[in-house]
């Protein structure tokens, strides 16, 4: 259902034709980047976090590690990852497919400085055996994102 939902969303804005759809699973940025054959950094995955005020997705590139004194100065709480059999719940697709298109209302994205150095970037299209290529510019766009974080080292 959580690729249904992110491929209907692309779909509304032209971009169904973008969706890649490969063979192998595309669950973590290692196998993405394999199945996809592109490098791990060229894979934008969309982390899930829990703030006081509710989810948070952070898009960031794929070889992006969290800093947690960048994290906690930008959104005012220690970074904590959502727990994986929460996420579905919170944001609308599981680990493994969670995008930032055709997620619950009122989450918001936001774009990570990591993913600059690249022009196309790979997220997950809603489930672990899709992405979908888009210039990191079409990304902050179609992705609603909020705004720009550096919340990674």
């Amino acid at each position: 259902m959580s690729f249904e939902k992110a491929a209907a969303y692309l779909k509304k804005l032209g971009l169904e034709d973008r969706i890649i759809v490969p063979e192998t699973s595309s669950a973590t940025v290692e196998l993405a980047a394999a199945a996809i054959g592109v490098t791990p950094g060229e894979i934008a995955k969309t982390l899930s976090f829990l703030t006081k005020e509710g989810p948070v997705l952070v898009i960031a590139e794929g070889t992006a590690r969290v800093d947690n004194r960048k994290f906690k100065d930008t959104f005012h709480i220690k970074a904590k990852m959502i727990p994986g059999d929460q996420v579905e719940d919170l944001v609308g697709h599981a680990p493994g497919g969670v995008c930032p298109f055709g997620i619950k209302e009122n989450v918001p994205v936001f774009m990570d400085e990591s993913l600059r150095k690249y022009e196309i970037v790979y997220p997950a299209a809603g489930d672990d055996h899709s992405a979908v290529k888009l210039t990191v510019e079409e990304l902050e766009k179609v992705s609603g994102a909020s705004g720009w974080v550096d919340v990674c080292k």
